[in-house]
């Protein structure tokens, strides 16, 4: 009975739904398989702990390298063009004020050489001011432009060239020039310091053994100075072995004078 209302409900024929346009004009057939859905969006693998930190970090310690690179040649670069803009510079007061340049730059050489002297081989405990004064002095005033005059006066006195020239000039420069420069220098230096009574006795203890660690150092030096050096810059070339001299004859100055 319940089978017989059933079985014309069974048998009446189904509708055929027709196909409908996708968003892409393609037709979606209701019996396509599911395979041909649009496949899920892979799953994202999650991330270690710090491992996107810890890809950057080599990044960023390379770029900070590179930074710190430039940087660092950025700052040799500056002081190189520092260092030749006072290059130029200082030639360039040579051409145009070679006495003053030359005074003022032995003033300052004299100054180093005589602070060294009290407070690395003397050790004072206190400095002397009014030495240092008159040392600094006789370097500007003396030793720059005599220095000058002389050079001058001995380029144009030998015309020799070559090595006979050099060792002609070298020779009247520390057998000639040299003793008697020290004698001058330790007598003003003595009496400037307000003890005239002991220039003689000064120059009796020091002046040859000042003479002697003069031709030391200067000799070699000098020969190549006059050898390589052109005549302007002769005695810029010096001061560059004066401060260690300045040291030195502060030294050999300012020594006790022993009584006979």
């Amino acid at each position: 009975m319940a089978l017989a209302s059933v079985l014309p409900l069974l048998l009446v024929p189904r509708p055929i739904v027709s196909p409908r346009p996708t968003a892409a004009g393609r037709f979606l057939s209701l019996s396509a398989p599911l395979s041909t859905a649009a496949p899920a969006p892979a799953p994202v693998e999650p991330l270690k702990a710090g491992g996107r930190l810890a890809r950057l970090q080599p990044l960023h310690a390379a770029s900070c390298c590179n930074s710190a690179s430039a940087a660092a040649s950025g700052g040799v670069e500056a002081a190189r063009a520092k260092g030749l803009q006072l290059v130029a510079w200082y030639l360039l007061s040579l051409d145009k004020h070679p006495v003053a340049t030359k005074a003022v730059t032995s003033a300052v050489l004299t100054l180093a050489g005589d602070l060294i002297c009290q407070l690395v081989i003397d050790k004072v405990p206190e400095l002397d001011l009014k030495r240092t004064f008159v040392f600094t002095l006789l370097g500007l005033v003396l030793v720059g432009p005599t220095l000058h005059f002389w050079y001058l006066y001995l380029s144009k006195l030998v015309t020799i060239s070559g090595t006979s020239g050099v060792i002609s000039r070298l020779l009247l420069d520390q057998f000639v020039f040299s003793p008697v420069f020290i004698g001058v220098f330790m007598s003003l230096l003595v009496t400037l310091e307000g003890k005239p009574s002991l220039v003689v006795p000064k120059l009796k203890q020091e002046w040859f053994s000042s003479l002697i660690a003069n031709w030391q150092l200067w000799i070699p030096f000098q020969f190549l100075n006059f050898y390589f050096v052109p005549q302007k810059l002769q005695v810029l070339a010096a001061n560059f072995v004066a401060l260690a001299w300045n040291v030195i004859l502060s030294y050999k100055a300012h020594k006790k004078v022993i009584a006979e």
